[in-house]
């Protein structure tokens, strides 16, 4: 499967990323915007004035917390001729579609992802490594795009997402990278939280480590969210495994090299992990995942990795995610990109549809450093 991946790069104050955001991507934000509201109508009943109201809320909680990422979204929804209050319900889709235990579940297997991460000191390259599959319904495909965003500070983010959010699985200037899973338990749907994919961005606009941890545990959340999170350095990269929850948080390390996600909580948070109520290719993903890396000779290489994310055990709902004809038609779920990264380079490429049928993918080494 190969589809055209439209690139949006912009540059200045928030504001004016935010403007040139929207204007380059109006039509694509648009109709990605009428797609979730058809989702959000069909899947868990909220009608379009039930969104807006839940969309102002989440704008606030952002205007409070991260202003400089709601001037953005602020001026992104100005000049795609849209509500601000819509654009702040899709950067909150996975709260409005999932936070509600009544209305489904990411157990439910309509949105699962593997994500990886690998040290420098177990990297072929000697570099640090994250790639994951993004599992997601395959209708969405055509919204989405590679965000670039260069500030005025001299900050630089690219990040895969869909038209209209700020970030999902991305890199910055400073050798950051994040990917992410969906992950749910008893305590989401509590109000007044940051919209999920200002979160993830949040990771993305910091230049450390340290400052990304802080922007995503001191704010509220609704919903469960899990980053594998990574930084390379001279003196050696680092990765770290957050599993967040409203009010509370786990943290994992790298073993043997190497950290690997699924979507079920591995810590020991103390809530109930929704994953019960529906079973899934989660509970064994990411334990085979990391069993096939360890099975490598030597070090590992994106080469090594990939063929990890192809594995088609318990096919076609793997690590590998193809369509399962016995979902309803708003759970199905499919690998509609893997992403690879070198944060080393600040390289990150892109593969489309299922990785076993995507060939090499897109390049990107968007930096001006």
């Amino acid at each position: 499967m190969n589809f055209p991946l439209p690139v949006v790069d912009v540059s200045g104050t928030p504001e004016e990323m935010g403007a040139g955001y929207g204007a380059q991507a109006r039509d694509q934000i648009r109709a990605n915007v009428d797609a979730y509201l058809q989702r959000f109508a069909s899947a868990v009943g909220l009608s379009r004035s039930s969104v807006l109201e839940q969309g102002a809320l989440f704008h606030a909680t952002t205007r409070q917390h991260f202003p400089r990422l709601a001037t953005m979204l602020d001026a992104m929804a100005e000049a795609a001729g849209l509500e601000p209050e819509l654009i702040y319900a899709i950067n909150a889709r996975s709260e409005l579609l999932y936070g509600n235990p009544t209305c489904g579940s990411p157990g439910a297997e309509a949105g699962e992802c593997t994500a990886i991460g690998v040290l420098d000191s177990h990297s072929l390259t000697g570099h640090t490594l994250l790639a994951q599959n993004w599992d997601w319904h395959p209708a969405q495909r055509p919204y989405t795009l590679l965000l670039i965003t260069r500030d005025e500070r001299g900050h630089e983010v690219a990040a895969l997402t869909e038209a209209g959010m700020l970030a999902k699985a991305g890199l910055n200037s400073a050798g950051l990278g994040v990917c992410v899973n969906l992950i749910g338990c008893d305590r989401d749907g509590l109000p007044g939280g940051v919209p999920y994919h200002v979160l993830l961005r949040s990771v993305l606009e910091a230049d450390s480590l340290s400052w990304a941890t802080r922007n995503v545990l001191r704010i509220p959340r609704s919903a469960s969210i899990n980053l594998l999170i990574g930084q390379s350095h001279s003196d050696g990269g680092e990765l770290l495994d957050l599993e967040l929850c409203p009010g509370d948080a786990g943290w994992m390390h790298p073993q043997d090299g190497i950290l690997v996600h699924a979507n079920h909580f591995e810590t020991a948070v103390p809530v109930y992990d929704t994953i019960k109520d529906w079973g899934g290719s989660s509970l064994f993903r990411s334990a085979r995942a990391r069993r096939l890396l360890l099975q490598s000779d030597g070090k590992l290489s994106f080469d090594e990795i990939l063929d990890v994310l192809k594995d088609h055990h318990s096919a076609p709902i793997g690590i590998c995610r193809h369509l399962d004809v016995r979902d309803s038609p708003a759970d199905q779920s499919e690998t509609i990109w893997t992403v690879l990264m070198d944060l080393n380079e600040r390289s990150i490429q892109l593969i489309s549809g299922p990785p076993c049928e995507g060939g090499n993918g897109l390049l990107f080494k968007p930096f001006s450093n």
